[in-house]
């Protein structure tokens, strides 16, 4: 591991974050993609000096470009794999967000990951490298409030099935990495989003969305994320294993996610609408 090197997005918090510390003390030589310049300083302060942080926006082509220029020029530590991890939540039932929100969504979640993919191939293909992508129990399972995350999530599976097909000849091993609810500092993100969606939508809006609101609001409550060194242990198998696999199911809720997502469509929505009643209870 100790001439390899690794590529991680979204680096500055949750996820990509814990990535890269763990791959930082495993050996590899890690380039934690981040936005800004205090969260270089703060990555550098907890990792080793091997860890390097670079300015990466997936949505801006000139950070992407001048990241893999810092990569290309690291000849001693050949590029063994990218995680696509940046990615941004929102959720809210469809006639309430905004299509601002939802272009922004997939212009980091899938535009994003798309880019930094296709930008990094060509390393990759020259090492015979692995590339691992972060989805969700929503690349499965659309439930309502969550169109625009879950179509994002799906569009992250889809990508990773095709891309995988592609590239297996070429001996490239593509992973999706799929959590349920993980601890990360998403769930204020949301939260705030949410709050900031109720503040401007109209009162007929939040009268006939009452149900999914009354029940989200409580589901939030009792939701118990996992700790994200399970994400962490996953990424690291199928960046190491001899033997990767091509899904990742993290936690007790992706896994359930995955089984509902095969249940015949009727008998899905109603048991998800039975439940939703039941966890809102009475007005």
């Amino acid at each position: 591991m100790n001439n390899k090197s690794i590529l991680i997005t979204g680096a500055s918090t949750g996820i990509g974050k814990a990535c890269a510390l763990h791959l930082d003390k495993m050996g590899f030589r890690v380039f934690a993609g981040v936005r800004k310049e205090e969260d270089k300083d703060k990555l550098i302060r907890e990792a080793s000096n091997k860890l390097q942080p670079v300015i990466l926006d997936v949505t801006r082509e000139d950070t992407i470009v001048n990241a893999v220029e810092i990569i290309s020029n690291q000849a001693e530590h050949p590029l063994h794999g990218l995680v696509n991890n940046a990615g941004i939540g929102i959720s809210g039932v469809l006639e309430a967000t905004p299509e601002t929100e939802f272009r922004k969504l997939l212009e980091v979640n899938v535009i994003g990951l798309h880019a930094v993919t296709r930008a990094v191939l060509p390393l990759i293909r020259k090492n015979k490298g692995r590339i691992i992508n972060i989805g969700s129990s929503a690349s499965f399972m659309a439930g309502p409030g969550a169109s625009s995350y879950a179509a994002s999530k799906f569009a992250v599976r889809a990508i990773s099935d095709s891309l995988r097909l592609e590239l297996q000849p070429l001996g490239i091993f593509v992973s999706l990495v799929a959590p349920g609810a993980i601890e990360s500092d998403i769930w204020d993100k949301a939260k705030a989003y949410k709050e900031r969606l109720r503040e401007n939508a109209a009162p007929e809006l939040l009268e006939a969305y009452n149900l999914f609101i009354r029940a989200g609001d409580k589901m939030v409550d009792v939701i118990k994320p996992r700790p994200v060194i399970e994400v962490v242990k996953a990424v690291t198998h199928a960046l190491t294993s001899n033997k990767p696999k091509y899904l990742y199911l993290v936690g007790n809720g992706a896994k359930k996610a995955y089984k509902l997502s095969k249940l015949p469509k009727g008998l899905f929505n109603w048991l998800v609408i039975k439940h939703i009643t039941k966890v809102a209870g009475k007005s």
